[in-house]
């Protein structure tokens, strides 16, 4: 989880040498398992009922109420990441970058066999935004806050924290929420044209709401959704989403107004003026006028030309301040490593590689060099640069570590995330109380019970420094935004050049992917009165010779008024339950959070033991 950042100042270069790593630890990478692993790291951080073909398998489902007290379904999504907030900012962010990637490079995550779980990942995204975008001007922006949930460290599967939603309107508006989560949905439209046309044309129509919602009704999220201030804070304002929403939305759907709404815009939304050493979840001026250069090298700037070269300007003195040929250059380690912060470096760092990635071949497509005050710069040094930086990530650096958990022979043991740092559910099914995972879990001195594969951790600090230990968090914690920049890269440097014209349109292959696994079919149990109980098994696992399921029970009310005072029957139980309260009597009654179920609403909850299911019954309830 981020901490509020500042917005990019001037940084010295330190060392004058790119990727200066002793020779003895150099080495050649497997871009392909980075990659594969890269990916995978999503599946850990997934919310909601995990599918059938989910490949991590130490996690559970988690977050089942989600927007349920606020009226709306918000199940499913990311967690940022070691936290078990959901936090619509950088997850939008998230699914733009990933999305970015396949656009780019597609063909080579295809040749790579990873294009289906990396379109898996973004759609589990995308589904999210799709709900928590209910009406065209309505966006909710957080599920559950980080106070609470920093006070507690629980998986997710037993979290007890507050699962408050959080929303923007046209009364509280937040520019920079809509806008990233357009550009999210404008990307994630292009990555699904071919494989899904339906859902495309759904996403893209999501897209434009979104857009017209955050130009219209101006304003930082930030200043309405308040509890997130502390922890992504949005400093650089929303004018750089405005544009980069723009530009996904011009990427995507080719009319015209969004392309003359760059041109309009350039100068009075910082587009022509801000020159960046940083690009990341809430400064995205580099991306924008990195999009927008390829746009003006493609030949699509129409009457826009003048104005896009000032884009071009501005993106290029990223790419030269990236590798020190620039008045202003940003610091590097004194192993070559891009430094921004202390806390989560390498979210700047896979960032920027992708950007140095693609405009290496944008140059290349349009047979041009870099021109940086220091000296020309072909495309192959600029992509070497970049390569420099995944190497160091994957272990080339002075402490021969991979800060990607899982890859290599040296990498963090102790990563600051709750769900792998505590035993898995299905190891081991006792609950885990809020205090006490501090006690029992965060202050234990050992590995992680659970590898969280492929992880980028935040990494070292700006003297190749690195402690791997559970509470330093501003190292140790991983998060969605630092591996999604990352894909394309890794796809491009395992598949290398093979001549294709980066300025054209690349077509994302089209795959024959295997169907989601089929889940056991509910068992409803009849009900007399108005309200059904589905129950189904989620999962499954043995422990100690001993085979345990997970249970889903479903009370949904079927009459068109509202259903107080539940007083459920629970027998045949020989285990924990989660989702209802306890009464006197030694039934069960609805939680606090949810008292009563609305006319076709549902209420779930959830139980855990070796037998076969429980006997749940409704034996009374009241009409309101």
């Amino acid at each position: 989880m981020e901490v509020s950042m500042r917005l990019c100042s001037s940084a010295a270069t330190l060392f004058l040498l790119i990727g200066v790593v002793p020779l003895a630890l150099a080495g050649v990478h497997d871009y392909r398992q980075a990659l594969t692993k890269s990916i995978l790291f999503f599946e850990a951080q997934r919310s909601g009922y995990l599918p059938g073909n989910q490949r991590v398998k130490w996690r559970g489902h988690s977050g089942l109420m989600d927007g349920k007290v606020n009226g709306v379904d918000l199940v499913g999504g990311y967690y940022d990441a070691g936290d078990n907030v959901k936090f619509g900012l950088p997850m939008a962010f998230t699914v733009t970058m990933m999305s970015w990637s396949i656009i780019e490079y597609g063909k080579q995550m295809a040749t790579s066999g990873e294009l289906g779980h990396a379109m898996d990942a973004i759609k589990w995204g995308t589904d999210y935004l799709i709900k928590a975008h209910p009406q065209p001007h309505v966006l909710y922006g957080e599920v559950g806050d980080g106070n609470t949930d920093h006070y507690c460290w629980q998986r997710p599967e037993d979290m007890t924290t507050s699962r408050k939603a959080y929303r923007i309107d046209q009364n509280n508006p937040g520019s920079d929420l809509a806008g990233e989560t357009a550009a999210a949905m404008a990307a994630a439209a292009i990555v699904f044209r071919r494989y899904n046309p339906a859902y495309s044309k759904k996403l893209l129509t999501h897209a434009y709401q979104l857009f017209d919602f955050a130009d219209k009704y101006r304003g930082k999220y930030d200043s309405s959704i308040t509890v997130a201030q502390k922890y992504y804070r949005s400093v650089s304002g929303y004018a750089d989403e405005l544009l980069w929403a723009a530009a996904w939305l011009f990427k995507a759907s080719g009319n015209q107004y969004y392309l003359n709404y760059l041109g309009r815009n350039g100068n009075a939304l910082g587009g022509t003026g801000w020159s960046m050493t940083e690009f990341g979840w809430d400064v995205k001026y580099a991306g924008v006028q990195t999009l927008v250069a390829k746009f003006l090298m493609g030949g699509k700037a129409r009457g826009n030309r003048a104005v896009f070269g000032k884009y071009q300007e501005k993106a290029e003195n990223f790419m030269c301040a990236c590798l020190g040929k620039s008045s202003r250059n940003v610091q590097k380690t004194p192993g070559g490593l891009i430094f921004r912060q202390r806390w989560n470096n390498l979210q700047f760092v896979t960032s920027a590689s992708f950007l140095l990635t693609v405009y290496s071949d944008y140059l290349t497509s349009a047979r041009r060099n870099l021109r940086c005050s220091s000296g020309t710069v072909t495309p192959p040094e600029l992509l070497a640069f970049a390569k420099s930086q995944v190497d160091y990530i994957l272990g080339d650096n002075p402490r021969a570590t991979s800060y990607m958990v899982g890859y290599g022979r040296r990498y963090p043991q102790q990563v600051h995330h709750r769900g792998s740092s505590i035993v898995s559910i299905k190891v081991n099914p006792t609950f885990v109380s809020c205090r006490g995972g501090y006690a029992t879990w965060y202050s234990r001195k050992a590995s992680d019970p659970n590898l969280l594969t492929g992880a980028i951790v935040g990494g070292p600090d700006a003297y190749d420094n690195f402690a791997d230990q559970r509470d330093n968090y501003q190292q140790t914690e991983p998060a969605t935004y630092n591996n999604a920049p990352l894909l394309g890269v890794l796809a491009r440097l395992h598949a290398g050049h093979s001549g294709y014209n980066q300025l054209l349109p690349v077509d994302i292959p089209l795959l024959n992917l295997k169907p989601t696994a089929a889940q056991p079919k509910p068992k409803v149990t009849p009900s007399s009165g108005l309200i059904a109980v589905t129950q189904k098994a989620t999962s499954s696992w043995i422990a100690k010779g001993k085979k345990y399921y997970r249970y889903s029970v479903t009370l949904t009310n079927k009459s068109n008024k509202t259903i107080k005072k539940v007083n459920i029957s629970v027998s045949k139980l020989y285990g924990p339950l989660w989702g209802l309260t306890k009464t006197a009597g030694g039934s069960y009654g609805l939680p606090t959070r949810a008292s009563s179920i609305p006319a076709g609403k549902s209420v779930e909850f959830v139980y855990i033991h070796t037998a076969s299911p429980a006997q749940v019954s409704v034996s009374s309830y009241k009409l309101t």
